[in-house]
């Protein structure tokens, strides 16, 4: 299914809140988000850290003075990038084993459970098409973080995570918290400008960003190295309904 046919395809969207049956379809959609950022990070996000461009081109020059062969000038660019192909890899995959540890080992007993968090799913023609969840239980100052937005690719520019952000806005305004937080390392422009739209604002960015399983190893710090961008969305100065709507939308 083409984008611009999904667009046309789907008519309406429900968001409602998980269910067990669902686990299964939850579980691909977060993993298959994931993976996206395996070359995400590895090739595109390259061009967002002089410092490591810096970093190889000394290493280049280096091994051309060490050796003298102009061959190295050719091999070390593909040894590099294969080299953050490897470590991004591993990396989101040590993040993956960390978050099935974590909350999405267990979504019914971690979000379901307790009044401060929740997990929606977004439903297009009864099949799961979206994730996100709203975890107010580990946060200081008043705070519910929206955590693990992620969309079925085939559903994307319709809508769906737009839909999924207002049902946070929705239970941030109905449970009183005083703001709503999120991090991404995402590079995807798209995903900052739906934050934006929403009304979020970035607060500030981390570079280096040391992510979760992640074992910071030696050729980790050289060939991985993400910026951590943290946005925040004040509930209360904001005109944001019971609906999760927003002045901004």
């Amino acid at each position: 299914m083409t984008k611009s046919n999904t667009s046309k395809d789907v008519k309406s969207i429900l968001v409602r809140k998980f269910e067990p049956a669902d686990n299964q379809r939850v579980q691909l959609i977060f993993y298959e988000g994931l993976m996206e950022m395996v070359p995400d990070t590895a090739f595109r996000g390259l061009r967002h850290h002089p410092e490591s461009l810096l970093l190889y081109t000394v290493m280049t020059v280096i091994c051309f003075i060490i050796t003298m062969c102009w061959w190295v000038i050719g091999l070390l660019p593909a040894i590099v990038l294969c080299g953050r192909y490897f470590c991004s890899r591993h990396v989101i995959n040590g993040y993956l084993e960390h978050a099935m540890r974590t909350d999405m080992g267990d979504i019914e007993g971690f979000y379901m459970k307790s009044p401060d968090s929740c997990m929606w799913v977004a439903v297009v023609e009864g099949k799961v098409v979206g994730i996100v969840a709203a975890d107010g239980q580990h946060k200081s100052g008043d705070a519910v973080e929206l955590r693990r937005m992620s969309v079925d690719q085939r559903y994307r520019w319709c809508g769906v995570g737009k839909a999924l952000g207002r049902k946070v806005l929705e239970f941030a305004v109905a449970q009183r918290y005083s703001s709503v937080i999120l991090g991404t390392t995402a590079y995807s422009v798209s995903a900052h400008l739906l934050y934006q739209r929403l009304g979020f604002r970035c607060v500030w960015v981390t570079n280096g960003y040391v992510t979760p399983g992640a074992r910071a190893s030696f050729l980790e710090r050289i060939f991985y190295r993400v910026r951590h961008h943290h946005y925040r969305l004040d509930v209360q100065n904001s005109r944001i309904t019971s609906n999760g709507q927003h002045s901004l939308l």
